[in-house]
């Protein structure tokens, strides 16, 4: 049986959301993170960069939430959350997920942990880099805007869901606390996120992780 490492919230929300989507049966493992067990040397031997998500898959293990999402939507083809191989819809599935995962998670792990990127103890340098941060995110987010208004269509690539709407969601989602433009003040996205949250997979994914609203 599949298991996933994961922890309310984390960048382990978009596999367990797809997993969902799947519906076959899985293991979840909550990492306790809280007491640094993704840092533990258990856990290091799944992840050596001690970061959660980690999908078990048999005596496959993966790590990086973009590769765990391309694999599951490879190996359960009947759930349909890819294009096929070879074709144009397939070349946007690849150009959106890699854009998510290169472009707009780095500019939010940026808000995030600001401090990673100045000297220790500089704070008005780690506060530049939250507001830069959060200025290019909201930049971002109107590329994603305008991929939606472009297809007039529920999902990012078009009339149908993917894995690339389990991600979107998750990084959309990530924006709520923003002082200036969270996605869902987004025309476009913003009604996209209902259609997301209206998704019963999407419902059993929030339930399962105690999370409460604000969803996104």
């Amino acid at each position: 049986m599949i298991q996933l490492h994961y922890y309310p919230s984390n960048a382990s929300m978009a596999p367990h959301l797809l997993l969902e989507e799947i519906g076959q049966p899985f293991e979840l493992k909550k990492v306790d993170r809280e007491n640094n067990a993704h840092k533990s040397p258990e856990y290091l031997k799944l992840n050596p960069n001690g970061l959660i998500p980690v999908l078990v898959d048999g005596d496959i293990v993966l790590y990086e939430t973009a590769a765990i999402l391309m694999h599951l939507a490879d190996t359960h083809p009947s759930a349909q959350l890819a294009p096929a191989l070879g074709g144009a819809e397939r070349a946007q599935f690849y150009k959106w997920m890699v854009w998510l995962t290169n472009t707009l998670q780095p500019a939010l792990l940026a808000y995030f942990y600001p401090e990673r990127w100045v000297n220790e103890g500089n704070s008005s340098g780690a506060a530049e880099v939250k507001a830069q941060s959060e200025a290019r995110v909201v930049s971002l987010l109107a590329q994603l805007e305008a991929q939606l208004a472009a297809h007039g269509q529920a999902w990012v690539l078009g009339a149908n869901y993917s894995a690339v709407d389990a991600l979107a969601f998750m990084l959309c989602r990530w924006t709520r606390g923003f002082s200036n433009r969270p996605a869902r003040d987004f025309a476009q996205i913003g009604a996209y996120l209902q259609r997301m949250a209206a998704r019963p997979a999407l419902q059993r994914m929030l339930a399962t992780e105690q999370l409460s609203a604000p969803w996104y």
